[in-house]
């Protein structure tokens, strides 16, 4: 499933339709909206994780399940049209690769960069708005932050921007201080 994530791959493709759709629609905003929202329910869902990626559903079934989810969301019409259709096209499994794709997409047409934060708790928003002015400052463009809590962090971040890691997770640090103990 490298097309999964691979932004020229089938994902890359479908999210580069849904991308000039929206910009004619003048629904770039709203799709990327409801696709963040999709993506969230993706996480936290492993029912939902589970209907998307498996085969054995039909695609009526992939269908009528997300239609009723997208409806609930109140989500743009051209949003609701895109999923159906990949239900219907049996492209359900590269989703996830397709939302991180058209997101990755509005962020270079903005002049932002994506950046995934991992850290051992929620963030406030203060503890947002200097991490953001900090990679602002590093990067020099804006950072579009998508973050996740991981506990078995202990304390700290993890910061990927493209290829680029940081991490100044306690975990990290304890591993390095249990190595060079042994060592």
């Amino acid at each position: 499933m490298a097309n999964e994530t691979a932004e020229g791959g089938l994902a890359g493709r479908y999210a580069n339709a849904l991308f000039e759709l929206a910009q004619e629609q003048k629904a770039i905003d709203a799709v990327s909206a409801d696709l963040a929202s999709l993506r969230r329910a993706l996480e936290t869902s492993p029912d939902l994780a589970r209907l998307v990626k498996s085969p054995v559903f039909s695609a009526e079934d992939h269908a009528k399940a997300l239609k009723a989810i997208l409806g609930k969301m109140g989500a743009n019409a051209l949003t609701t049209k895109f999923v159906l259709l990949l239900a219907q096209k049996r492209r359900l499994f590269i989703l996830t690769g397709v939302i991180k794709a058209y997101e990755s997409q509005v962020a270079k047409s903005r002049g932002e960069t994506e950046a995934e934060v991992t850290a051992a708790r929620a963030l406030n928003d203060a503890e947002i708005t200097e991490l953001k002015s900090a990679l602002k400052a590093k990067l020099g463009k804006e950072p579009r932050l998508h973050t996740k809590i991981d506990p078995s962090l202990l304390g700290g971040l993890v910061v990927k921007v493209g290829s680029r890691m940081i991490d100044s997770s306690l975990r990290t640090k304890l591993d390095g201080l249990r190595a060079a103990m042994k060592g």
